[in-house]
């Protein structure tokens, strides 16, 4: 069997954004995505509908009992406050405060039954980022990616499929997951694949005071309520730009190996790739999107049309979804995008507030815009949307008296619900169900392996392929099967 030519794409550093590069991945509209398709198709064989996954992380913990796995008829310590609301699809309810995709159910699944074996964030980050629920040899769970870790599942499709433009075949946004310490989240990253095969970081997402959380600035809160921040959430949601330094004129932007130097300085960690054919393609595709002023202005998703500002939301959810969709239009193999900064999603305490006025209300709106969109532009059947976080929530209310004045629910890795959408998803469809307490597995339980196995599938990434290491050791990508009935 032939198997896709392993592409090997620019080596980034995990922690500046090449900011030139950037630019031309924030909001490719329909009449600049040629000078993004100039990439010669590689030959290999395709099996799987999908040409792009979208993969939504949704960093902290989704409660699966305020989503999509309401238990209305359990006690009220487990139900808690939420009503549930009949979709379109008979005999599937979902919590109210998701009106807009209950509207949509036929072009969305839900799997209810996925379980891993922690309750850590930093290792459930790992399980559902990698698709592997164990640990590699090495690993710590100290917030600090190694070599030795397990390739994420962006780098492993960036890897195994054929480019289909001249941007990075995978690319993560809008930020890195930095833990609130100052750590970041390992599983994001090429790992043993080598920091060459990392996913691109768009960070159009500034670090601000890791204590304020949501989808800023529309549905901001703190961390924590009796211990708030100091001073108020400041961010500001823009694309990134390159400060040229003094004397760089754009007669001197022109010359590519002045320009080089500046993105060399600039970015202080350009490591040697040993691809610098491939590498210069995609810097040279910035330098040429960098000489038109009208182009590098129609990448700020933030200047986006009003009437698409108002589908998507005027917020950090919103316009991450934005760019999202406006990367499969330019053909990028996976996106990964994160929904929140580290943990936004951790709900110990408020969890009804934070979950109906902060959480739930942008995640809808945005997604809903989004499966709209790659609807009408013919795009959802070949666009494999995943949303999933690193574990779900306990099934019995509690309050942290200390820092919350309202209950909410602890980490609880023995459950979660995963929502999969187009590239081939069979919508209006429950996989596997939890028991009646939303506590375990009650039927067809599902791994991190098999939700990694079915985006290869859908991908088209053949069940026998490997990626191969530095010294052309061989290593499979599959660990699972597909998850059936969701194909």
């Amino acid at each position: 069997m032939t198997h896709p030519m392993h592409v090997r794409h620019p080596q980034v550093s995990r922690r500046t954004a090449v900011q030139a590069g950037a630019i031309g991945l924030l909001g490719l509209g329909m009449n600049h995505l040629s000078a993004l398709r100039a990439a010669e198709p590689v030959s290999g064989k395709r099996t799987g509908t999908a040409k792009t996954c979208i993969y939504i992380f949704l960093s902290g913990g989704l409660s699966q009992h305020e989503s999509f796995d309401p238990k209305p008829q359990a006690p009220a310590e487990v139900r808690g406050e939420f009503s549930p609301i009949l979709t379109q699809t008979s005999g599937i309810s979902i919590c109210e405060h998701l009106p807009g995709l209950a509207q949509r159910s036929a072009s969305w699944s839900v799997v209810r039954s996925l379980t891993h074996p922690t309750n850590d964030h930093t290792l459930g980050h790992y399980y559902m980022l990698t698709g592997r629920s164990i640990a590699s040899p090495g690993f710590r769970g100290d917030r600090q990616p190694r070599p030795s870790d397990w390739p994420s599942i962006a780098s492993i499709v960036g890897d195994a499929l054929p480019p289909r433009c001249n941007l990075p075949p995978a690319i993560a946004l809008p930020e890195r997951l930095v833990h609130w310490s100052g750590g970041t989240i390992p599983g994001a990253f090429g790992g043993l694949m080598g920091m060459r095969r990392d996913p691109f970081f768009v960070e159009a997402s500034p670090y601000g005071d890791p204590f304020w959380r949501g989808a800023y600035p529309e549905y901001t809160f703190p961390n924590l309520t009796k211990k708030p921040p100091g001073s108020p959430d400041d961010r500001i949601y823009q694309a990134p730009s390159l400060s040229l330094s003094p004397g760089m004129t754009l007669d001197r932007m022109r010359s590519r190996t002045g320009l080089l130097e500046v993105l060399d300085r600039q970015r202080r960690e350009l490591e040697q790739s040993a691809t610098t054919q491939h590498y210069d393609q995609y810097r040279q595709s910035a330098i040429s999107l960098l000489s038109e002023p009208e182009v590098r202005d129609a990448f700020d998703v933030t200047n986006a049309d009003a009437a698409t500002q108002e589908r998507y939301g005027r917020n950090s959810f919103g316009w991450s979804l934005l760019m999202a969709r406006r990367l499969v239009e330019a053909g990028v193999n996976l996106i990964q995008v994160n929904l929140g900064n580290n943990e936004t999603w951790d709900t110990h305490g408020d969890i009804f507030y934070r979950m109906k006025n902060k959480l739930l209300p942008p995640t809808d709106r945005a997604l809903c815009a989004l499966l709209d969109d790659l609807t009408s532009l013919g795009l959802l059947d070949s666009t494999l949307i995943v949303m999933g976080s690193e574990f779900g929530r306990t099934p019995k209310l509690s309050t942290l008296a200390d820092s919350f004045p309202d209950p909410g629910r602890d980490h609880w890795g023995a459950v979660q619900s995963v929502f999969f959408a187009g590239g081939g998803v069979q919508g209006g469809t429950v996989i596997g169900s939890s028991d009646d307490l939303g506590a375990y597995p009650d039927s067809n339980p599902q791994k991190p392996e098999n939700m990694a196995a079915t985006i290869y599938s859908a991908l088209g990434i053949p069940a026998d392929a490997v990626w191969r290491d530095e010294v052309n050791r061989p290593h499979n990508i599959y660990y699972g099967d597909p998850i059936a009935g969701l194909l």
